[in-house]
């Protein structure tokens, strides 16, 4: 995976959960905060591309990144990269949504301008645009390393401030359908379903349980979707949710104490009859009956 699709190292993620305010700024590629592994579902980011040598991928969506470009990117709408970043060169903000409504603000960031599936996600920026930005990126840096109280207030205002400023522009982007579109939607929709697991708690729940969810997170439409998956891979898009879902499922029953009805619950069944169900037809053993095969 090419250094800005990727995101930052676990061990910087890491230190942003044990840190109340979840939110790290950082320039891309400096030593402290290499670019590789971005898998954690619950984190935004928006990036000051300055490089300007790339392309960015949406499912059947493509962008010349050419000129400097702020993006925005939503931990469940899998994008990519291409192109060379042997001279990255600009700056990056993660952070959850709860870091955002530390100011009173509820809106879902899902359905805002810059996140949204289907959405624009790519605007471009003038020189003076560059200079305003670039500055502020650099302050909320600044901010991060300092001992201020109120750090995570001024950083949350500067970050508002970048949305502000990319609402206010006419997206002046230039999609296209890039070529094997089908195996490019294939491969973000397995990218997808596996962003969901491993399951690590019993709170959660796997939020996307049927094709029509990710079609909507790809902003795509559901018989494009399946038609692209079993196109790429041979198997319909429900064949590898289900797959994926039990072998989930047989690592929790395996390797935790979680009740049957837990385990249920996390995958996204309503009753844990549906999934004693659906878990001996595509086995022969009900759940109980594997852990007592143990």
């Amino acid at each position: 995976m090419d250094a800005l699709s990727a995101g930052i190292t676990d061990n910087y993620l890491d230190n942003i959960h044990n840190d109340p305010a979840q939110v790290r700024v950082s320039q891309i590629c400096t030593a402290h905060c290499t670019l590789a592994g971005y898998n954690r579902r619950d984190f935004y980011k928006v990036t000051l591309n300055l490089a300007c040598n790339s392309k960015l991928f949406y499912a059947s969506r493509a962008i010349d990144i050419d000129k400097p470009a702020l993006v925005f990117t939503n931990p469940l709408i899998p994008y990519s990269w291409e192109g060379d970043h042997t001279n990255s060169d600009g700056y990056f903000c993660v952070f959850t949504h709860q870091f955002l409504q530390g100011n009173g603000r509820l809106d879902s960031l899902d359905q805002s301008t810059l996140f949204k599936p289907g959405g624009d996600p790519v605007y471009f920026v003038n020189d003076e645009q560059v200079t305003f930005i670039r500055s502020l990126f650099e302050r909320m840096e600044k901010e991060m390393e300092s001992e201020y109280l109120y750090r995570f207030d001024v950083v949350r205002n500067h970050l508002n401030l970048i949305m502000h400023e990319a609402i206010k522009m006419q997206p002046a982007v230039a999609y296209y359908r890039p070529q094997k579109a089908s195996s490019r939607i294939a491969q973000l929709f397995l990218g997808l379903l596996d962003k969901q697991f491993p399951v690590e708690s019993p709170q959660y729940i796997v939020p996307l349980k049927k094709a029509g969810d990710y079609a909507d997170k790809l902003a795509v439409h559901v018989n494009h979707l399946n038609a692209a998956v079993r196109e790429s891979t041979g198997k319909s898009t429900t064949e590898h949710i289900n797959s994926r879902i039990l072998a989930e499922a047989r690592q929790l029953l395996t390797h935790t104490d979680w009740s049957v009805s837990d385990i249920a619950a996390s995958l996204g069944f309503d009753y844990a009859s549906y999934f004693n169900n659906f878990f001996k037809k595509h086995t022969g053993l009900t759940p109980l009956a594997l852990r007592k095969n143990l």
